[in-house]
């Protein structure tokens, strides 16, 4: 019998597992439900080696180590495990093939519980992977995971907290997924992980202070994006290689009190993409000592804003540093000392500091700026010639974009820099084991 005690699932689920029991021993797969419910209430479960039938429902404390080399199958019914207590650890086990429900949200592991603790386990074939809702104090740590083998938006989020506060997100490996989303939760933790080959890596929706740290993304539609989330801390994170039409590296919209530090986002269409942020009135956004290299463009204000401060950031060899749309400045925002690989000023007196400011026009850019589709050939022969000959000899008055009044000189350690993170991005795509 299942336990029920403290049970959070409606009966119709438990009755519907209870049915489905049968239909997976004439599968051929012993049951792993019948070893967690001879398996007392804080109790531990070291099964022995082998593939077991799911879903696994869990309504009191247990640990389940299924380091001998333990797989639960869902074939393809529901969740693999339902999660519904406290205080429960998961850990090595292989976990596949989940329902490709989207309502039901079919994944690895359903949680709806505090202090539960999911590490060192991989989810594959599973549509999301760790779904966890109203969950406090949880952590998901060192997991594998991916999706079903579905186009891009169809496939399910790698980790998704749903109203979900004080847990940490660690060290995870997620590739071939969707997204991996933060949506109405604060004060959670997403550090050292790693995201490839999906959407966005990282999603935050209306969810405060929280902290992304120490991540690694790479060959994904858009990095990191924070849509109406404050207060959030996004520090020494690499995200590379979002070179699609709409590929942004960190993009922000209606953001306020952020703290964007030690970052490096290259080879990305946009590295930055800022919609009217900050937007809470006398609020400031700090950009600092980021790395914006190698991008199509460097910055992409989509209107003319304020309350942005960047200072100690390089933006190195962008094919357009800044653009702000419709014809606008970003100059209202604070800019100062940054280094610009662009700059042609001197510095005479060995400060470090740049002699004059730096100020970036808009000449021939006009063009792809009014009409998007030119956007196509920038960087060509032609409208390159045309930016040459605007600069030789404007035909009207350029609009003043930027003006940095103390730029950086060029730091020697920045190339190694760039050059060691392109070098790690290469070895983690040729070294990656999807199995």
């Amino acid at each position: 019998m299942l336990k029920t005690t403290n049970s959070l699932l409606p009966g119709i689920l438990v009755l519907g597992l209870l049915l489905s029991l049968p239909s997976f021993a004439s599968a051929g797969l012993p049951s792993f439900q019948e070893l967690v419910d001879a398996t007392e209430e804080n109790g531990t479960l070291t099964p022995e080696a082998g593939t077991y039938a799911g879903p696994v429902y869990i309504d009191y404390s247990i640990t389940i180590d299924g380091s001998a080399g333990v797989t639960i199958d869902s074939q393809g019914k529901g969740s693999v495990i339902y999660l519904e207590s406290d205080g429960v650890t998961l850990k090595n086990l292989k976990l596949i093939n989940s329902g490709s429900s989207y309502n039901d949200l079919d994944s690895g592991v359903q949680v709806r519980g505090n202090f539960n603790v999911i590490k060192d386990c991989i989810i594959l074939n599973c549509l999301f992977g760790i779904d966890l809702q109203q969950c406090e104090y949880c952590i998901v740590r060192r997991n594998k995971i991916n999706s079903k083998d579905k186009d891009l938006g169809q496939r399910g989020d790698s980790v998704r907290l749903w109203y979900s506060f004080h847990n940490k997100v660690q060290d995870n490996e997620c590739f071939d997924t969707r997204d991996m989303v933060v949506w109405y939760s604060s004060d959670n933790e997403i550090t050292g992980n790693t995201g490839r080959n999906s959407r966005y890596s990282l999603h935050f929706m209306y969810s405060k202070y929280n902290l992304v740290e120490n991540n690694s993304y790479f060959n994904n539609a858009v990095g990191i994006f924070l849509m109406y989330s404050d207060g959030i801390v996004v520090r020494n994170n690499t995200i590379a290689h979002a070179a699609g039409p709409t590929g942004i590296g960190i993009g922000f919209k209606e953001t306020s009190e952020l703290t964007i530090a030690d970052n490096t986002v290259i080879y990305c269409a946009s590295g930055l993409y800022i919609d009217v942020s900050p937007y809470q009135p006398d609020t400031i956004n700090h950009f600092e000592n980021n790395i914006i290299a190698y991008n199509g463009i460097g910055i992409r204000f989509l209107n003319d804003w304020t309350g942005n401060w960047f200072m100690d950031n390089q933006f190195i060899d962008n094919l357009t540093q800044i653009f702000v749309g419709g014809g606008m400045t970003a100059n209202r925002n604070v800019w100062e000392g940054n280094y610009w690989s662009d700059y042609t000023g001197f510095d005479l007196d060995q400060d470090g500091i740049g002699d004059t400011p730096h100020e970036i026009y808009a000449y021939a850019d006009r063009i792809w700026r009014d009409s998007p589709y030119c956007q196509f050939f920038k960087g060509s022969p032609l409208l390159e010639t045309l930016d040459f000959l605007e600069r030789l000899v404007p035909f009207s008055e350029p609009d003043l974009l930027i003006r940095d009044k103390a730029p950086q000189m060029r730091k020697e350690e920045t190339r190694t820099i760039l050059e060691k993170e392109s070098e790690s991005i290469l070895d983690l795509l040729s070294s990656g084991n999807d199995g």
